[in-house]
């Protein structure tokens, strides 16, 4: 009985090795196959320009896709923002008809949250 047990907890120890990493397998495979926001040329560049020359297109679109979730999370923290202030704004426009603009007064404290710090020229003020 003591053989059998330890033949059940190996295989059950190999199932479950062979099934770690299939995630990671199947979501490189979906890259594959993915279109991202920015090109792959500039992702390309940029890692070239900073010493990285990768020759799998899929790190290049993991990469792509890093910068596109920064990106989107930055827009959508600036948005946020923008509707703070409009809430502290007396507006007359209310409903679906209220048409956001990005502006530095709302992407500013955006990036600043990511540790970006950002000023105007002095010829702006």
């Amino acid at each position: 009985m003591a053989e059998n047990f330890g033949k059940e907890t190996s295989s059950i120890y190999n199932e479950e090795t062979k099934t770690a990493g299939q995630p990671l397998s199947d979501f490189l495979m979906q890259l594959e196959d993915y279109t991202p926001t920015v090109p792959d040329a500039i992702t390309e560049h940029y890692l070239h320009t900073a010493g990285f020359n990768a020759i799998d297109p899929r790190i290049i679109r993991l990469v792509s896709l890093a910068a596109q979730k920064f990106i989107s999370e930055i827009a959508n923290d600036a948005l946020q923002h923008c509707k703070t202030r409009g809430a502290n704004q007396n507006t007359k426009t209310k409903g679906k008809d209220r048409r956001y603009t990005l502006t530095m007064e709302d992407l500013t404290p955006a990036v600043a949250e990511y540790g970006i710090i950002v000023k105007k020229p002095h010829y702006f003020v």
